[in-house]
């Protein structure tokens, strides 16, 4: 379990994982003998801020029952935005033991009132994260501490305990102290029975701190100042004043330890109604990538999600044949379900666990703990490729050769262990974002022209939209834009459509309708229009203190979009009274940036594209950059209209479709120079 140190602590709240004993009401209890409270810090005169932390001490403990967890705090209140720090709650899981509370008082001029003598704790039986369809048996004690006032001392203190049946006798979590904590003492310690020392690697930046014995770590902070890391640095230089322990000797010994629940939940009974779905599948595909796309079909569109965490199933899946018969389950159940049809009709494949927030940079570089992780999928090997399967998207989602969440690390989990294993980076080869915009402007400069607008959505956003708009009808849908979308650049919506492309995993929206066009007088009759899409604005430059590491590398997130804008000119107008902005292809941090243009048949065509190439630069390309970045080309992407012009003067002699001359769906657009200059 994690513990972690919260700097401000105007709020309270730990949450406890499975223990042993009964779990409805809040034990009132001494301290522990591992546990340790911190001498109180004197109040300085001057302390400002809504809180001065006094003492803060955060424990863990390891012994044959698995973990404990002790917090006691006793705090200054100087500003009334803290009275909130009364409001004091807990929460544990009601198959674990419940918290042993220790004391909670109040410290007024001198005097000690123990709050508990008069208020009591009230127990709430509730899933609150129903909304989010997760289930997990959590209950929550609530304390309001009565007539509590600025200038009081807040002291409480308790005890949480944690021991999953899956960890068995393994141990592992982190313990940290938060980048900006208020002013005060602040604690973080370790602690273990013989027999239970566990690994512990600690960041840098706490190693002057440490304090070891033969049966605890201790760190102690006196005022810690504010840490910030890196400016621009690659996610894993986030991980700041943390120290880890584990009980697994490395990634493979975790592989192996939750290998044996997936074979286990994915053995099918005798009599399993699975095996007819498995026979159904299989007689209906004689391809066994199509069998896995029609059984991830199954669990995705016939079992619905609910995260499960009842009774130990925050880590153990509940079986293919349970999940089948109950018609809904969380990422594990949905992946053993998959697992067991997979291995029925014979296609190799094994779960593996990832980090979908996209927060797994450097996490090679940590002790073994199951607890990075947050969610499990399938990979199925097929005709010698790799497939991702994961039966928790929509069921439009199909076995696709990288998982959709933007994961670098995964682990595998098989019986023999597997290591950490880092997915190969490749540059987005189609972007994660087209917005197609014609213009039809022929009825003249001053009329209102037919506009057409389609975007293509692809990855989690694409997803997501899947989701929202097929919930809702076309007239709903066709309602909500025209409410919404109708302004500046729309001003009527004819029509709306949409629809979800399979083959290219993509969201498509089209919007039809009439806008105004924003032309610019000039003098002589000029006109000059900014077309949608059509600029960039200039990178920020890459540069820290002259005090930081010049090792770190400056990062950049990955990104890919496309804008292809096509303008049908005003009637009238011929070609030689036009021109454009430039084109150009640069690339500036390991970002490209494009623009092309191309006019033909009485219409004006641009595309811009932008498009992350390195994630990564060193310290001396980020300084050659910052050099370049006065000639950075930043202009709008005009054109402009010269009654007395001679000679178009639009584009470089590139080739730019219209949007509707190409499938903006397939995988080769041209949003990228058709070969990168690098400079």
């Amino acid at each position: 379990m994690t513990v972690r140190m919260m700097a401000m602590a105007l709020v309270s709240m730990l949450a406890v994982g499975t223990a042993q004993g009964q779990a409805d009401r809040v034990r009132r209890g001494p301290l522990p003998a591992w546990a340790t409270r911190s001498e109180p810090l004197a109040v300085p005169a001057d302390a400002g801020g809504p809180v001065f932390i006094r003492r803060q001490d955060v424990e863990a403990h390891l012994d044959d029952k698995g973990q404990a967890q002790y917090l006691g705090y006793r705090v200054k209140i100087l500003q009334s935005n803290a009275l909130q720090i009364g409001n004091v709650s807990l929460a544990w899981d009601p198959a674990a033991g419940p918290p042993i509370v220790h004391g909670i008082t109040v410290i007024r001029d001198g005097q000690t009132i123990d709050v508990l003598k008069t208020a009591a704790f009230e127990i709430l039986r509730r899933e609150d994260k129903l909304e989010e369809a997760k289930l997990d048996g959590m209950l929550t004690a609530v304390l309001r501490v009565p007539d509590l006032r600025v200038g009081d001392e807040l002291e409480i203190e308790w005890t949480s305990f944690s021991k999953d049946p899956v960890m068995g006798n393994k141990a592992s979590g982190l313990l940290a102290l938060a980048a900006s904590p208020a002013p005060g003492r602040y604690h973080v310690g370790l602690s273990w029975d013989a027999g239970h020392k566990p690994n512990v690697r600690m960041t840098p930046d706490l190693a002057s701190a440490a304090q070891w014995s033969d049966t605890a770590l201790d760190l102690r902070f006196d005022n810690p100042p504010t840490l910030t890391p890196p400016k621009d640095a690659p996610p894993r230089y986030q991980w700041q004043r943390i120290a880890e322990y584990s009980d697994f000797a490395d990634w493979e010994s975790v592989s192996r330890h939750f290998a044996p629940l997936y074979v286990k939940a994915s053995t099918l009974a005798a009599a399993s109604p699975l095996k007819a779905e498995v026979a159904r599948i299989a007689a209906a595909n004689p391809k066994p990538l199509d069998r896995a796309a029609a059984a991830l079909k199954l669990v995705q569109q016939n079992v619905r999600y609910i995260y499960v965490g009842l009774n130990g199933g925050n880590l153990t899946p509940a079986s293919a044949d349970e999940t089948w018969q109950r018609r809904y389950g969380d990422c594990k159940g949905k992946t053993a379900l998959l697992l067991a049809l997979l291995r029925d009709m014979g296609i190799e494949a094994e779960p593996v666990i990832v980090n979908s927030s996209g927060g797994d940079d450097g996490f090679d570089q940590h002790l073994p703990n199951p607890g990075l992780f947050d969610h499990v999928l399938v990979r199925a090997h097929i005709d010698g490729q790799s497939y991702w399967l994961d039966g928790t998207l929509p069921a439009v989602a199909t076995p696709a050769a990288r998982p959709v969440f933007p994961v670098q690390w995964v682990l595998p989990l098989t019986a023999t262990g597997h290591g950490l294993e880092k997915l190969d980076r490749h540059m987005a080869k189609v972007p994660d974002e087209i917005t197609l915009t014609e213009i039809d402007a022929r009825a003249g400069f001053d009329k209102p022209a037919t506009l057409t607008s389609t975007t293509i959505t692809r990855g989690v956003e694409g997803l997501q939209q899947q989701m929202q708009f097929s919930a809702i009808t076309p007239a709903q849908l066709l309602d909500a834009l025209r409410q919404n979308a109708v302004g500046e650049f729309w001003q009527a919506i004819d029509s709306v459509t949409w629809r979800y492309d399979q083959k290219a995993q993509a969201s498509i929206l089209t919007i039809k309708g009439t806008g105004n066009v924003d032309w610019e007088n000039g003098t002589d009759g000029t006109r000059s229009l900014a077309l949608p899409g059509g600029g960039f604005s200039p990178p920020d430059r890459r540069s820290r203190g002259a005090d930081a590491r010049k090792d770190v590398p400056f990062y950049t997130k990955p990104s890919y979009d496309c804008y292809a804008t096509s303008i049908r000119l005003p009637g009238g107008t011929e070609a030689r009274q036009w021109s454009a902005t430039a084109s150009f292809d640069q690339r500036l941090f390991g970002h490209d940036y494009y623009r092309a243009w191309e006019m033909r048949d009485g219409t004006i065509r641009m595309i811009r594209g932008s498009r992350t190439e390195q994630t990564e630069i060193d310290v001396a390309t980020a300084e050659r950059d910052n050099a370049r970045i006065a000639a950075f080309d930043n202009s709008k992407g005009y054109i402009t209209y010269t009654p007395t012009g001679r000679k178009a003067d639009i584009g470089k002699g590139e080739k730019v479709p219209t949007p509707d001359e190409i499938d903006w769906t397939a995988d080769n657009v041209p949003c990228t120079a058709p070969r990168a200059t690098g400079v």
